[in-house]
């Protein structure tokens, strides 16, 4: 805690010492040592005075020029201009020390907000100005040697504040380009999260209809069929056998509602524990289940599987998908019907389709469809490589899939 307050105090004294004010009075304070020490006269050559002032007078140029400092925030350019117009008059009569610190403080507060294309023409304006300095001391005073010293001297003083002051320019841009990548990846972050949380919510929606709605629609189903035995004619029924259809049908939603818990069981620990269970993946050897299953519902189901020899993991899936939907859509909207599934070679690829004929709509319960197992289903077909098409046909529905006997990666 202590060094933590002790960086805060000095960031705190940092910030106080380079406020324009602060800085002001610091060339102010200098300019009056300087004056008591004597230290003036540096431009002696370039004097225009025949005698040595009093150090003291230094101070009439020194103090404006630090005035100027004020100006260094809020118009620099301004600042600038001043200061250097003081330091030429303190130079051609004083030859004081501070009002060219002023002036490269100047410099250096112009230069360091500017843009690279700005900082460069303030580049080009020192370099005219150390020749107009240098030929203007060659044509007053007809001396050579001292307009080169002065010019390596200005040259050496005003390019390093310039090469300074670009360096922390360049520093800043950099901070400011990090800052800005580091915020484009923050929301590049985020919509990768948004994606993600979408396709998940995607896959737990294609999950939950494969899993959870056949088996609620299966219960329906079966429930009506009970209930429409129960209220039906027995003439041609004895009451044994009309006992023993309730009790099948019965025995199927009990199945189906046990599948259903398990499968939302299944899902919730998905939600909670964010692992998936382990559980027999969907393929061809479920076929048969599948089928009699739909034959519980009430459908006359034939498999016709004539396709052999080995497929891959993703298409064994696929396959069984595109009968589970069409099995399931069947039992919904086509109560009683005959249903042909067929698996076959077509053209070196596989084609699965499921046709139901003669059926009918139940009733009630009035089982409408979302139209969003179709689409999962084609989604899954289209990721594969294969084609899907479903639609109504004469007295009856059909779906089908054609899909690659490899697949895709």
């Amino acid at each position: 805690m202590d060094g933590a307050q002790a960086h805060r105090r000095g960031e705190t004294l940092r910030r106080r010492l380079t406020e324009p004010w602060a800085t002001a009075l610091l060339y102010a304070a200098l300019a009056v040592i300087l004056s008591a020490v004597g230290l003036t006269g540096l431009w002696r050559d370039l004097s225009l005075l025949a005698e040595r002032p009093s150090p003291w007078w230094t101070l009439a140029t020194a103090l404006p020029a630090a005035a100027t400092v004020l100006l260094k925030r809020r118009a620099p350019r301004v600042g600038l201009a001043l200061a250097v117009l003081v330091c030429v008059a303190d130079v051609l009569v004083l030859g004081g020390l501070v009002p060219l610190l002023v002036v490269l403080e100047q410099l250096h507060a112009v230069t360091v907000v500017r843009s690279v294309r700005e900082r460069r023409t303030v580049l080009y304006w020192i370099a005219g100005t150390l020749a107009a300095i240098v030929l203007s001391i060659i044509a007053l005073f007809g001396n050579l040697v001292l307009a080169v010293m002065i010019g390596l001297q200005l040259g050496a003083l005003l390019g390093m504040t310039f090469w300074y002051a670009n360096s922390v320019a360049q520093s800043r841009e950099l901070v400011t380009l990090y800052r800005q990548r580091a915020e484009d990846l923050a929301r590049l972050a985020e919509l990768d999260r948004a994606v993600a949380v979408r396709h998940e919510r995607e896959r737990m929606a294609s999950e939950l209809h494969d899993i959870v709605a056949g088996h609620v629609s299966a219960v329906a189903i079966r429930s009506e069929a009970a209930l429409t035995q129960s209220g039906a004619c027995t003439d041609d029924l004895s009451p044994a056998a009309l006992f023993s259809a309730e009790r099948t049908a019965l025995r199927a939603v009990r199945d189906s509602s046990l599948h259903a818990h398990e499968a939302l069981r299944s899902m919730v620990t998905v939600l909670r524990a964010g692992t998936a269970p382990e559980a027999a993946p969907l393929g061809r050897a479920q076929l048969p289940d599948l089928v009699c299953e739909a034959r519980r519902s009430g459908l006359r189901v034939e498999l016709d599987d004539t396709w052999s020899g080995a497929l891959p993991a993703a298409v064994d899936h696929g396959i069984a998908r595109v009968v589970q939907e069409g099995l399931a859509n069947s039992a919904k909207h086509n109560a009683g019907a005959e249903v042909l599934v067929r698996i076959a070679e077509h053209s070196g690829r596989v084609q699965v389709s499921v046709v139901s004929r003669g059926g009918h709509p139940l009733p009630h319960p009035e089982l409408r469809g979302s139209g969003i197992g179709l689409q999962l289903l084609e989604e899954r077909v289209r990721t594969l490589g294969g084609t899907f098409t479903a639609g109504a046909e004469v007295d009856g529905w059909s779906i089908s899939a054609l899909l690659p006997e490899k697949g895709t990666t």
